[in-house]
């Protein structure tokens, strides 16, 4: 009788412990494909940083345009920065350049093209821990100068708001995340196009805001963690076998 009773615990856990590890297993190549599709990525962005610039895609071939084929894509063009209200997005440090390391602002500014299209523009970054209104006020004012410049940068697309992100300060019109229509939608800067281009150069006298080449190093883990669940699929039929062994030998 008590041997009856032993049988459906041990199948009962066994079935557990097959469910287990098949999950920890499933896990670890899921890491592995994510690895994969990591270096597929790390290799494009590596490619199109190092590539001359483009010139900027019409407006009708805008619609086209997807992050997974063009973010960080090289473009040049020539515009005018907008007499109209700048936006700073504040940033605690730029995983893409290392010389923003700090927290600061990135100060985003329309600008129309020679067609009459808007394009916005992420000027570059001013140190500024305390987001003071005054200091980003004089680093734009001199952009603005009604004349039309030649500039150069990466294609970049809206980021979406984390669900711990902080709303907008409208007052200071200070975001949180870069999305730059939303940011274009409040400040009436009118219909702009679906990206904003990360200024590389020019660059102004003084340096601020502070455009400049990006240097992407994405993280990649993956290998390690898929290495962490394939052991831990390996340690619970350990576990599991020395369990069965355990009772038989009880």
């Amino acid at each position: 009788m008590r041997e009856t009773a032993r049988k459906p615990r041990v199948a009962g856990f066994a079935l557990f412990t097959l469910a287990l590890t098949a999950s920890f297993v499933a896990l670890g190549v899921w890491q592995l494909q994510r690895r994969t599709a990591k270096h597929e990525l790390i290799a494009a962005l590596t490619e199109r940083l190092a590539a001359a610039p483009i010139a900027l895609p019409p407006a009708g071939q805008w619609a086209a345009l997807n992050p997974a084929r063009d973010e960080f894509r090289r473009v040049s063009f020539t515009a005018t920065y907008a007499p109209l209200p700048d936006a700073m997005v504040y940033s605690s440090g730029s995983a893409v350049r290392k010389d923003a390391s700090g927290p600061g602002t990135w100060a985003f500014l329309p600008a129309r093209l020679a067609a009459g299209e808007m394009v916005v523009i992420d000027a570059g970054f001013i140190e500024n821990t305390m987001q003071d209104r005054s200091v980003e006020d004089r680093a734009v004012k001199k952009l603005v100068t009604g004349q039309p410049i030649a500039l150069t940068g990466y294609l970049r697309f809206p980021e979406a708001p984390g669900w711990m992100t902080p709303a907008e300060n409208r007052d200071k019109r200070l975001w949180f995340v870069r999305d730059h229509l939303a940011i274009a939608s409040a400040l009436g800067w009118g219909a702009v196009a679906p990206f904003y281009v990360d200024l590389e150069q020019p660059a102004p006298q003084n340096g601020i805001p502070r455009p400049g080449a990006l240097d992407v190093h994405l993280k990649d883990d993956h290998l390690q963690y898929a290495i962490t669940w394939f052991t831990l699929a390996g340690a619970v039929l350990i576990a599991f076998g020395v369990w069965v062994r355990a009772r038989r030998e009880g």
